[in-house]
């Protein structure tokens, strides 16, 4: 009897744990009806995949932005594109013309050097400017053009510039060198070239002047080859005071006599193709001085002038060398 009821039991707990565990079958009918799911899928989404079949790469396709307006940027209320484009470009072209305060040395400190130089451009840009020295060499310049006010070397040359203004250098208290080689200068203002301080070397040949202005007494080379002077365009004593004068080049002008006194320092004197007729005894010498001798002028042309040299011996005595010109 006991062993029955055992039994029983034991059945029913089987049963039990049976009835609880899923149906084999069940998931084995999900595998064999997902091919079956799938083309009903296909089948509800055929229209949708003919569509995207019917769509061509040339089709325009519809971006949606997503980046935020720039706040930076702001446009002009019911503008069109086009005249939004127009007020940008405006707006670039008044950055870029617009001018800049750059210290100058012709006029008062701060002066535009747009408006002022030839071609509205500013000097830097219409020549060359390294560290103090500008270049406007073949440039068509007609005036000299403002410039920066630490200017240590100016070149202008091969030009058209036709005077040179007492405004021109104002204030140019550190132009060491001026070169205007071959423009059309006739006319220099007085006091023009004295105020500067600095100056050293003034190179203006090829040009029409017909009077040499004052000069500064630190002046070191003067050039003024090829011009128009004549018998009084060289004032008296001009080269008295410059007492570091190496070089004075007077060549091609229309000169009748040597400009004394000379300073003692000079070493060439160019004088050639002038219309100088007589070497006095002390235009070189000191006569009351047999034995003064001038060691520093060692090169002296007198060639192309209307002057025998051998007709005043004295007055080269005291020369390093005879000077060159026609002896006959």
């Amino acid at each position: 009897m006991m062993m029955v009821t055992s039994r029983l039991v034991l059945g029913l707990l089987v049963l039990k744990l049976v009835l609880a565990s899923p149906p084999r079958y069940s998931r084995q009918a999900e595998l064999d009806n997902y091919d079956a799911e799938l083309d009903n899928l296909d089948l509800e989404n055929k229209d949708l995949y003919e569509y995207y079949d019917e769509l061509s790469i040339d089709e325009p396709k519809i971006e949606i932005g997503t980046l935020a307006p720039d706040e930076d940027h702001d446009h002009l209320p019911n503008a069109s594109l086009e005249e939004e484009e127009g007020e940008e470009e405006k707006e670039v072209e008044r950055t870029l013309r617009k001018p800049n305060l750059i210290p100058s040395g012709s006029g008062d400190p701060g002066v535009l050097m747009g408006p002022d130089t030839q071609g509205g451009l500013p000097t830097c840009v219409l020549c060359t400017c390294l560290g103090g020295s500008v270049y406007c060499d073949d440039t068509k310049l007609v005036h000299v053009p403002p410039l920066p006010k630490d200017t240590t070397h100016f070149y202008a040359r091969y030009n058209r510039i036709m005077k040179i203004n007492k405004s021109d250098f104002a204030n140019m208290n550190k132009l060491k060198r001026i070169d205007l080689t071959h423009n059309a200068i006739s006319k220099i203002d007085d006091g023009a070239l004295f105020g500067l301080p600095a100056l050293e070397e003034l190179v203006i040949r090829e040009n029409s002047v017909i009077q040499l202005p004052a000069l500064p007494a630190t002046m070191t080379l003067v050039d003024v080859s090829h011009n128009k002077l004549g018998g009084t365009s060289i004032q008296n004593e001009a080269f008295k005071d410059m007492t570091g004068l190496l070089y004075l080049y007077l060549t091609d002008n229309n000169i009748d006599h040597v400009p004394v006194p000379l300073p003692e320092s000079l070493r060439s004197l160019h004088l050639q193709n002038n219309n100088i007729q007589m070497i006095h005894g002390d235009t070189f010498c000191n006569l009351n001085d047999v034995n003064y001798v001038r060691t520093a002028l060692e090169d002296v042309r007198l060639d192309g002038n209307p002057v025998n040299l051998s007709r005043s011996p004295q007055a080269y005595v005291c020369l390093p060398r005879i000077p060159v010109g026609a002896l006959i």
